[in-house]
């Protein structure tokens, strides 16, 4: 599994978490929004009223509402990201990451707008009568790039795991072992068998679903963020600051969490932001395609509210919940996942200046780093290393009263360590530092007005946000599937999903969340490339939907 991991990571280091990349992604949605005239601004209001209905043609086809669209799209979006995607952007990044995630879903609107209405213009009835339709239809049947069509509908199957499947059910079984000590592999059978049940369903069924879940977890999860927020209003204000003014800085030293460079938070928080809206993605897109509209444009509008609700509301709540109650710098007993863990040689504080320096450039992998990792072996008694001339760094932090078990029992032995990496695979460490993804936002529920009664509302939130994304993902699964091989594959697909959601219940989260990271961007660039083509179309095809609009609301008055 390690050896899986540093793979993964090697990829994320050419893809997401190049310096290129978060311009790419950013570069796209502010080149489209200057050349739109700002859609996201100008279209918002129209917005809400499309997905009302008060626009509706009942002739029109597809296999949805609008409302059920946007609904089955979020649902594919908020999800982890809302609650441990932000946390673990905060912790890597501190505060400046919100900042960027922010800036990620405002330009991300557009983007978001651009995609859907184009992958809605070309898409296709397929041979059971529902709708196909996403980025592979527009590239195959508009640029006539069918290689490109297939680049993406195989990266859509492979991130409808590592985006839509894995991550959700890794974060929902973490959470409700820890909150109701329910052993995953029991949640993991469970809700795959509830997973099934819906999907089996198809898209109608599945639009029911999302349509009921998601309006829930909202008001849900609501509630419990402004108990926090409230309850600690005096540090609302500060966090905002700090927010802004670390932006274009950096995030400084506070607590056990080590600093952050501006380059490092900007990565995170882009590809964070990437991770919560999915803007550019293109997933949001064949949830749309199946919506009852005859003007492409429409539910490309409709579309700007996802990132809207998605990142500016939602994870701008699990954002103030996080820093105004402090925990993100705090030390928590927890048990360390070895992803998580690097020796380092030598023996180094976070209460020293020097120590944290030398410890940030070591993070945030800076050529001018001067930490090297440890290799030796080194004598444990009762759960004590005897004499380490290491540093144990567990979630970007300096690890302390460490504890190492078998068994759940102390361990007595020598225990191997090489270029910073323990060997025993059978010891259990425990010990206090950072937290990150669920387990942060879980504890920092508990500072409100709940109490600890706040960890439950986490834990539910993330069963339906979680649970929710793996349903949608789904879709885009079978959708892409579809174009691949033909309806025929799709059960197959579908019985597949399932099996690797109940396997990812009790994988490595930090595997997991690196799968993610390189799933996603596979994805994204073959997108960002297309629709930059069909640039020109998007602005005549808008222009026309307003023109047709307009003439059409003239005729009704005469």
């Amino acid at each position: 599994m390690q050896g899986l991991n540093d793979f993964l990571l090697m990829l994320d280091g050419f893809l997401g978490s190049a310096a290129w990349f978060p311009f790419v992604l950013l570069g796209v949605g502010l080149f489209f929004t200057v050349y739109l005239k700002f859609p996201q601004i100008r279209y918002f209001g129209h917005a809400w009223k499309v997905v009302r209905g008060k626009y509706d043609i009942k002739s029109a086809m597809g296999d949805t509402t609008h409302f059920q669209a946007l609904t089955t799209a979020l649902s594919g979006t908020v999800g982890t990201g809302n609650i441990g995607g932000v946390a673990l952007a905060i912790h890597i990044g501190g505060p400046a990451a919100l900042f960027w995630m922010w800036a990620t879903a405002f330009f991300g609107m557009t983007t978001k707008f651009v995609e859907v209405t184009l992958s809605h213009k070309y898409r296709v009835k397929t041979a059971d009568g529902t709708m196909a339709g996403g980025p592979m239809y527009y590239m195959d049947r508009r640029l006539n790039m069918k290689w490109l069509a297939v680049i993406f509908a195989i990266a859509t199957v492979i991130s409808s795991f590592g985006t839509g499947n894995l991550p959700q059910i890794n974060n929902i079984a973490s959470s409700m072992e820890s909150t109701f000590g329910l052993e995953p592999l029991l949640t993991g059978g469970v809700l795959t068998v509830l997973l099934a049940l819906v999907i089996l369903g198809g898209i109608h069924r599945i639009a029911k679903v999302t349509s009921r879940i998601v309006p829930l977890m909202a008001f849900i999860y609501v509630i419990g963020a402004l108990a926090v927020i409230f309850y600690n209003y005096q540090n609302i204000l500060p966090s905002l600051v700090s927010v802004f003014s670390d932006a274009f800085s950096g995030s400084a030293a506070a607590g056990g969490f080590l600093g952050a460079s501006f380059a490092y938070a900007f990565n995170k928080g882009v590809g964070r932001g990437l991770f919560s809206n999915e803007a550019g993605q293109g997933s949001a897109p064949i949830a749309h395609a199946a919506a009852k509209a005859d003007e492409p444009v429409s539910e490309g509008i409709v579309s700007i509210l996802e990132p809207f609700i998605d990142t500016i509301i939602v994870c701008t709540l699990t954002g103030l919940v996080i820093l105004s109650s402090g925990v993100w710098t705090e030390k928590h007993q927890n048990s360390f996942q070895t992803a998580d863990m690097r020796y380092l040689s030598g023996q180094y504080t976070d209460t020293a200046e020097a120590d944290r320096v030398a410890l940030s450039s070591f993070l945030i992998g800076s050529n001018e780093a001067k930490v090297e990792p440890y290799t030796g072996s080194v004598t444990v008694k009762d759960g004590v290393a005897i004499a380490p001339e290491y540093t144990l760094i567990n979630a970007h932090s300096v690890a302390e009263d460490v504890i190492y078990l078998v068994g759940g029992h102390p361990y007595s032995g020598e225990m191997k360590i090489e270029k910073g990496k323990l060997v025993n695979s059978e010891l259990e460490v425990t010990g206090r530092s950072l937290l990150h993804s669920a387990a942060l936002t879980t504890k920092a529920f508990t500072k409100g007005f709940f109490g600890d009664y706040g960890k439950y509302i986490v834990s539910i939130g993330l069963l339906l946000f979680a649970f929710s994304t793996a349903i949608a993902w789904s879709y885009y699964g079978d959708r892409a599937v579809t174009y691949l091989l033909g309806v025929k594959a799709v059960m197959p697909y579908r019985v597949f999903y399932c099996a690797g959601f109940l396997w990812a219940a009790v994988a490595d989260t930090t595997v997991v969340w690196n799968l993610a990271a390189v799933a996603i961007v596979l994805m994204t660039l073959p997108n960002l490339f297309g629709i930059m083509i069909l640039c020109r179309e998007m602005k005549t095809t808008v222009a026309d939907y307003w023109t047709d609009f307009y003439q059409q609301r003239s005729e009704r008055k005469d």
